[in-house]
């Protein structure tokens, strides 16, 4: 495992995890607490885009980067998604959606590549699309206030956050109708 810049950028998706959910374990004001959380959570997704441009730019790209990306992606949706459940500002139900559909697609994915056909389910643009998405929408769900005296962020998360769970199901068919034929061959074995 090679510890370069673009891998430790990767890496602290995940050390960001306990750092925002013990914010609002610790006797600190509520509303400390959502700021803090949203601006943690936007600098650490910005870190999504940077390690891969500076794995490419220095020429750092790496196996064990490529596959601890979108692990480190997962892990930090996740748990800011459990924390907005146990918060009470999302509904259990969107959170089930985009968490299962991540753990389908995880396993799809690992099952393609066992059987050789990994390209069948590449990323594609619905996938990074439905990311973006929630990487925006959680900020909004954490902040929970009105943002420059023009609208609560936390009905502005909510809705991103369903349109997120749209493209999530969207995403999931997409890809599982990319990998049908390789499906259907291991079905008929």
């Amino acid at each position: 495992m090679q510890l370069n810049l673009p891998t430790l950028l990767t890496l602290s998706r995940i050390v960001a995890i306990p750092l925002i959910v013990v914010l609002y374990y610790v006797p600190i004001t509520t509303e400390l607490a959502n700021w803090t959380a949203a601006i943690l959570f936007i600098v650490f997704a910005i870190t999504d885009w940077l390690d891969g441009y500076l794995a490419r730019k220095l020429g750092q790209a790496s196996a064990f980067g490529a596959f601890l990306d979108p692990v480190a992606d997962k892990f930090l949706v996740c748990a800011a998604l459990l924390l907005l459940v146990h918060l009470q500002r999302i509904d259990v139900f969107v959170a089930l959606i985009i968490i299962g559909r991540e753990i389908a697609i995880s396993a799809l994915r690992e099952w393609m590549a066992r059987i050789g056909a990994s390209k069948s389910v590449a990323v594609h643009m619905i996938g990074k699309v439905k990311t973006t998405v929630q990487m925006v929408a959680i900020p909004f769900l954490l902040f929970d206030g009105v943002l420059l005296n023009l609208f609560h962020t936390l009905v502005v998360g909510q809705v991103l956050l369903w349109i997120a769970a749209v493209l999530t199901v969207w995403s999931m068919v997409f890809y599982i109708n990319q990998a049908s034929t390789a499906i259907k061959a291991q079905l008929q074995k």
